[in-house]
């Protein structure tokens, strides 16, 4: 069990986990899940950190595929710039591991954004809080526990 399953069941929405061996030697976690797991990239999406000067962490929530536009997300979130998160900082603030970052049950609220295409599917994948872990849910109910707002960031 982890903090993002917790999450998902504390809020009572509808969602299915699913598990895959997950090869130590990828290079893409988002793309080896999406593999692993035999869906569309499009469908399955990662979870990325990024800083807003002067000192705020936001979670972009992205297709797996896609490259995350940071004008884009500065420009959702208000700010003039933004730039990835160093991978020590992404897991001290979410309380994850690199490649296993959940957008949901994170050790501190962050502000969530999620890429528009998530909306065009019935259900999509992020990772459920650790390597090898997806958890299936509705975007909006993505949306709902993270309490993310919707923005064009891919």
């Amino acid at each position: 069990m982890t903090p993002a399953v917790r999450a998902a069941e504390a809020a009572g929405v509808r969602f299915h986990l699913h598990r895959y061996e997950h090869d130590p030697r990828a290079h893409s976690y988002g793309l080896e899940a999406a593999q692993r797991l035999g869906q569309d990239p499009a469908r399955v999406f990662k979870t990325l950190v990024a800083g807003l000067p002067p000192a705020r962490f936001v979670v972009a929530v992205v297709p797996v595929a896609r490259e995350l536009d940071l004008k884009a997300l500065a420009a959702a979130c208000g700010a003039k710039k933004a730039a990835l998160a160093a991978a020590d900082e992404a897991e001290r603030v979410t309380g994850y591991v690199t490649g296993g970052i959940s957008p949901l049950g994170q050790k501190r609220a962050l502000t969530t954004v999620i890429d528009v295409s998530a909306d065009a599917f019935e259900t999509v994948f992020v990772s459920a809080g650790r390597r090898g872990l997806e958890i299936e849910l509705a975007p909006a109910d993505l949306a709902d526990v993270t309490g993310g707002c919707y923005a064009a960031i891919a």
